[in-house]
């Protein structure tokens, strides 16, 4: 990436695997800050609390904090929500963003499970919580329905601080379609971290050239050129986090559409479908056809 290289390993240090059967409580960081390979620049951990347990952390560098499941109390400073959630899939998501000497404080009123992202921007800038993201429904009419999905944009520079260089959201994809579709890249740094309706759940993302089969709790890191759409398998909703670093003089604002594959996104684009599946595809979409 230009002005921000880092050194590469193969395919398989980009597909994080190790963490397929869950993850313990307490902080588990499945990627950190300044990486001797595929170094991204963002750190990315898993921090699961039992009922009654406190975590504290004045923090050193930019960091948000997203609810995945449980109900908290989380405070930035002197400033605190309440917060529950139960579905990564049918629930809003609920996130935290704070700059560096910022006191990070999480209460687990039950069992609870929260995300951290972070990059070393030492900036000072406003605490903000966000609540009630909407679901963008991306994709929708666009060929056949077939790269309909949520897209839960949390913050980005249309709603951060200047001063931030982190970027947040999800996408939930629906079973047996695909999401960050048409096929585009970014030079911006990216991780995509994976659940599933189902725990034998699976999806296939690409990565550039490469197709990865990605199941739950898996993690993908994605570098700048790099091509990646998804799918989930039939069956089986798809949930991805993702978070985006800006680099210096270069944020994240939109994807380039690799333009082979853009034509999808034109206004009444249409693809082929056969004419003799039509009424059948219309019975399933109303609810008459086959479970």
């Amino acid at each position: 990436m230009k002005g921000d290289r880092r050194k590469r390993g193969d395919i398989m240090t980009r597909h994080i695997t190790a963490h397929r059967t869950g993850y313990p409580f307490g902080l588990t960081w499945v990627t950190a800050l300044h990486e001797t390979t595929d170094d991204t620049g963002i750190a990315f951990g898993v921090l699961r609390l039992k009922a009654g347990e406190t975590w504290t952390e004045t923090l050193n560098a930019e960091t948000a904090a997203l609810l995945m499941e449980g109900d908290i109390t989380i405070r930035l400073g002197n400033d605190s929500r309440n917060w529950q959630r139960h579905s990564l899939f049918d629930e809003s998501p609920r996130a935290a963003h704070a700059a560096a000497a910022v006191t990070l404080t999480i209460e687990a009123k039950a069992d609870s499970e929260v995300t951290l992202y972070r990059c070393a921007n030492k900036a000072a800038f406003a605490s903000r919580f966000y609540e009630d993201v909407p679901n963008e429904h991306r994709g929708k009419g666009q060929v056949g329905n077939a790269c309909l999905r949520f897209v839960r944009t949390i913050f980005d520079r249309r709603n951060s601080p200047a001063e931030a260089q982190l970027v947040l959201g999800e996408v939930v994809t629906m079973p047996g379609r695909w999401s960050s579709y048409p096929p585009h890249h970014h030079p911006q740094p990216e991780i995509y971290h994976y659940r599933f309706t189902k725990p034998q759940g699976y999806g296939l993302c690409e990565l550039g050239p490469d197709v990865l089969r990605v199941k739950q709790y898996d993690t993908v890191k994605i570098f700048d050129g790099n091509d990646h759409p998804q799918t989930a398998a039939p069956g089986y909703g798809m949930y991805y986090a993702w978070v985006i670093r800006h680099l210096p003089d270069n944020p994240y604002t939109v994807p380039e559409f690799t333009a082979e594959h853009a034509w999808v996104n034109e206004p009444g684009a249409a693809s082929w479908f056969p004419d003799e599946l039509r009424d059948d595809e219309a019975g399933d979409s109303n609810g008459r056809g086959k479970a």
